[in-house]
């Protein structure tokens, strides 16, 4: 359940960062910072002209944040907002998300409804949520670390180049569980079973819920379902490839919320535990999860 935030818990130092695409010229990321300037809060923007490189990724660097800083508003959609915890989440910091683009899970509300949302938070009349991440590490044959990043929604190992299913070796807490024959795979937190997971058949779980979901993708066999495993666990994936990689473009990549993108390649292993760190989301609505769903998937 969500916890409402204390009076001790006032927040008057924002910081936006905004999808550059959904507000090409600033004007909802400018009036946000004027209305809270004019209402006696202070507010940093993340700037427009950016590094080329971060600019092309839309990436945040923890560096920027101020340290007066309490709560950082998302203008964007999900995917900005997966992005941004992913970018800051050493920081401990709660998000604010304000839809710019299609409906989403993690965002708050839209632009009609900015003023409302603003004047809630300043009012203290809203819930704090703690949503577990995953920490993932790719692992070469001799044991190297090649990757080590963490996600809020996914984890997941898929192909590019060929139509060709791949294996896996599914291990948890250094016991083989399974064989799968399938066209990648999904590790997912509660806050990622309504995304890719649950468009490939996964179960919808509560957000706030501990626990990972492990769903194949387009599984080649009848009985493989997507399994439910303990926040506790370790989940180890060995990438065995596919039959005929030798006389094909197959190429193998691990992607954090979809989003950074690390090449695999058989006899590689992916090592998926529970993040230490959380990310916290400000909730307005009193609305119950179920009924969410029920509106967003109607």
């Amino acid at each position: 359940m969500p916890t409402k935030v204390s009076e001790n818990n006032k927040i008057n130092n924002f910081y936006i960062i905004t999808n550059e695409t959904k507000d090409v010229n600033f004007e909802t990321t400018n009036m946000i910072k004027n209305y809270l300037h004019k209402r006696g809060k202070s507010c940093w923007v993340r700037p427009e002209k950016r590094d080329s490189e971060l600019s092309m990724r839309r990436q945040t660097m923890e560096s920027e944040i101020p340290p007066e800083v309490q709560c950082v508003i998302v203008l964007g959609g999900d995917g900005t907002l997966l992005r941004a915890a992913r970018n800051l989440v050493n920081l401990g910091l709660p998000f604010l998300g304000i839809n710019l683009g299609h409906l989403g899970y993690l965002t708050e509300g839209d632009r009609n409804s900015i003023t409302d949302i603003l004047e809630r938070v300043i009012a203290d009349e809203y819930f704090m949520e703690e949503r577990m991440m995953l920490r993932g590490r790719v692992k070469k044959k001799d044991g190297r670390v090649i990757s080590d990043d963490v996600a809020l929604n996914d984890i997941t190992i898929n192909r590019s180049r060929s139509l060709r299913v791949i294996k896996f070796k599914l291990y948890v807490n250094g016991e083989f569980l399974y064989l799968y024959t399938a066209d990648g795979i999904i590790i997912s937190t509660p806050t990622g079973s309504t995304a890719y997971n649950l468009s490939c058949g996964g179960p919808v779980v509560e957000p706030t819920a501990k626990l990972f979901v492990v769903t194949p993708i387009s599984p080649h066999s009848l009985n493989n379902r997507s399994l439910i495993l303990s926040p506790t666990d370790t989940i180890e994936l060995e990438l065995l490839g596919s039959d005929k990689d030798l006389d094909s473009q197959v190429e193998y990549v691990t992607y954090y919320d979809g989003d950074s993108i690390v090449q695999m390649e058989p006899g590689d292993r992916l090592e998926i535990v529970r993040a230490e760190a959380v990310t916290k989301i400000l909730k307005l609505s009193t609305m119950s999860f179920l009924e969410t769903l029920r509106i967003k998937m109607s």
